[in-house]
């Protein structure tokens, strides 16, 4: 496949959910084979868009697409890399119910396209949870409490929606198949049965506690384990903490997404750590140790004699060890030179004295070297 999956919806990369979903429908309606019988091309075209559509409609599988590029998801669809590429039938089925759907009065589709079985029980949702982490807790891996409020399975009638299994009954009005059958003129459409919502099934006495659902809302609080060296955007998955899935199919997952919160002295850049060092006009210009702070407590860094401010010292091995492969990044410090205040008019004097015997060797060699630059700069612009 040549072009990529936005450019098959012929949506920005920047689309959201509603947007893509609306694209894929104009495209469904325009392929969809009762409209196009015998046509092999508008068959194709129609597989394509269903491929572009169940990758960009999933977060998690947009997530990747985007990060390791059209060429590098296809191979990695074919080798199951990714997850695989079938698009699921449930979702299918459901998002051509819901385009045809409008385009025809409520009518599920037309021609039987979709077939007449009832609806499929699907997985439950995945959730995602946002965690704030110190850079502490980030660096070094922590354990977190967290609650959330989830569907779960109803354990009075272990997710059967009914009180026992001679309450369920096949639905008399779809005979169990879920849809029903209605001609319109020379049309003959099918609808999701209103009766029993697609499910070819009935429930004479529901569960008192989830009202016939087989579910129910319940805060649910776990301990989530975060591996050291994660960084902001980085997700720690639960498998099947996520919501119920219907008629015992499996529960979603939950995603933990961290945010790292600003820390006061370091700054983290990957795996380095950056952090401003100030030291006195003395320290710079004679030289010296300072003690400075790392995650792992206070080092010595060396002050090389003639310092200038903006300098970058680097303490190898001082930065984080990422979640991934395990690099060890480097502590930079910036040196930068304070200028003292306040000064008495003794020390005034002092520092008169000490640029007076600095004299233009030392003090006035920078500035002359700046002045020659722009002189010459002003020059070129004339000859």
């Amino acid at each position: 496949m040549s072009k990529d999956f936005y450019s098959i919806l012929g949506v920005d990369k920047s689309a959201d959910e509603k947007e893509i979903k609306k694209a894929f429908r104009k495209i469904a309606m325009k392929y969809h084979p009762d409209r196009n019988p015998d046509n092999p091309e508008a068959e194709e075209k129609l597989k394509e868009a269903s491929k572009a559509y169940e990758t960009l409609s999933d977060p998690e599988k947009r997530a990747t697409y985007d990060r390791v590029g059209h060429h590098a998801y296809e191979q990695g669809m074919g080798a199951g890399g990714f997850g695989g590429g079938g698009f699921a039938g449930g979702d299918f089925n459901d998002i051509f119910g819901d385009i045809f759907g409008q385009a025809f009065g409520g009518a599920g589709g037309f021609g039987g396209f979709g077939g007449g079985s009832s609806r499929r029980a699907s997985r439950g949702a995945d959730l995602l949870y946002n965690i704030s982490l110190t850079l502490e807790e980030a660096v070094k891996g922590c354990k977190k409490q967290i609650t959330f409020s989830t569907s779960v399975t109803c354990g009075t009638c272990h997710g059967k929606g009914a009180k026992s299994d001679s309450d369920i009954v096949t639905c008399g009005t779809c005979h169990g198949q879920g849809q029903v059958r209605m001609q319109q003129g020379f049309f003959v459409m099918q609808q999701t049965c209103p009766e029993c919502h697609g499910t070819g099934k009935q429930i004479k006495n529901p569960c008192p506690d989830c009202h016939g659902e087989g579910k129910k809302s319940e805060q649910q609080t776990l301990e989530v384990s975060i591996p050291a060296g994660v960084d902001n955007g980085d997700r720690v998955r639960l498998a099947g903490k996520g919501e119920a899935g219907d008629s015992g199919m499996p529960n979603g997952d939950l995603y933990v997404e961290v945010r790292v919160q600003p820390h006061d002295v370091f700054t983290r850049r990957g795996a380095d750590l950056h952090m401003d060092v100030p030291v006195s006009m003395v320290t710079a210009a004679l030289g010296d140790e300072v003690e400075v702070p790392t995650l792992d407590g206070k080092i010595k860094v060396k002050i090389a004699e003639g310092t200038q401010s903006g300098k970058l010292l680097r303490v190898r091995g001082k930065g984080v060890t990422t979640v991934r492969g395990h690099m060890q990044g480097d502590l930079i410090c910036r040196i930068v030179v304070q200028t003292p205040v306040n000064l008495t008019s003794e020390q005034k004097e002092l520092m008169r004295q000490l640029q007076a015997s600095l004299g233009e060797k030392n003090s006035g060699e920078q500035k002359k070297g700046l002045f020659d630059r722009l002189k010459d700069d002003v020059k070129d612009l004339f000859d």
